[in-house]
């Protein structure tokens, strides 16, 4: 069985992406911060694996990695999907939102991945999709330290895309525009106007889907209308 792991898995593009994979047959694992969550994900899919974890905290994300590979074995897939909002500007915001969100945004990605690519690169197979983010090529007034995570994330996936090529590991990139999570529910703007978390999901399918020899090395996809 097919092994995915997906942090930030419990709710928005992470579960999406968790329930379509699920969907297939795929052994699916899941870290977040939230239990409460992480049992509503479970629920759903009984079969799924679980983990709690801050993924802001080093020590804590070396600590899942340890466990969760111990526990499942060589994955597959690996989806980079954890992260957190947080608007502003740079030249007035506190210095604890930079830290938090290049911890959570990018520190974790790198993290996670040092502890996984060895089993892939062991097998000359593999393939991780960093979630990045509209934000990672367009900056915007409020943008701030978030912004600056995500062009970081973004540099971060094409660095690590130029390492693994002659391993045999596809890495990917995915920049969404505003996808409909728990983040805008209370924006007052219609759902409509937003991109499904669910296309997100079938993208990330759909690229993993492809032969070995294929890699879908950026995938920039916006709603209809444009950017919110």
């Amino acid at each position: 069985m097919k092994k995915i792991l997906i942090t930030g898995g419990s709710r928005g593009i992470g579960l999406a992406i968790a329930r379509r994979f699920y969907s297939a047959g795929w052994r699916v694992i899941i870290c977040a911060r939230g239990a409460e969550a992480l049992q509503a994900a479970q629920t759903e899919m009984p079969d799924l694996a679980t983990y709690i974890c801050d993924l802001a905290d080093k020590a804590a994300v070396k600590a899942f990695c340890e466990r969760m590979l111990a526990d499942q074995g060589t994955l597959d897939v690996l989806v980079n999907n954890g992260g957190v909002f947080l608007p502003g500007q740079l030249h007035s915001e506190e210095d604890t939102v930079m830290e938090q969100l290049i911890a959570t945004n990018l520190m974790s990605a790198y993290y996670v991945s040092k502890a996984i690519l060895p089993g892939m690169i062991a097998r000359g197979q593999g393939t991780v999709v960093n979630i990045c983010s509209i934000a990672s090529i367009t900056a915007y007034s409020a943008g701030g330290s978030y912004s600056t995570s995500k062009f970081a994330m973004y540099g971060f996936s094409k660095s690590l895309r130029e390492e693994m090529k002659p391993k045999g590991i596809r890495v990917i990139a995915l920049l969404p525009g505003a996808t409909f999570t728990d983040s805008w529910s209370s924006a007052g703007i219609p759902e409509d106007r937003f991109i499904p978390a669910e296309d997100i999901a079938e993208l990330v399918w759909t690229s993993v889907s492809l032969s070995p020899r294929t890699v879908v090395e950026d995938i920039i996809i916006r709603p209809q209308l444009g950017d919110i």
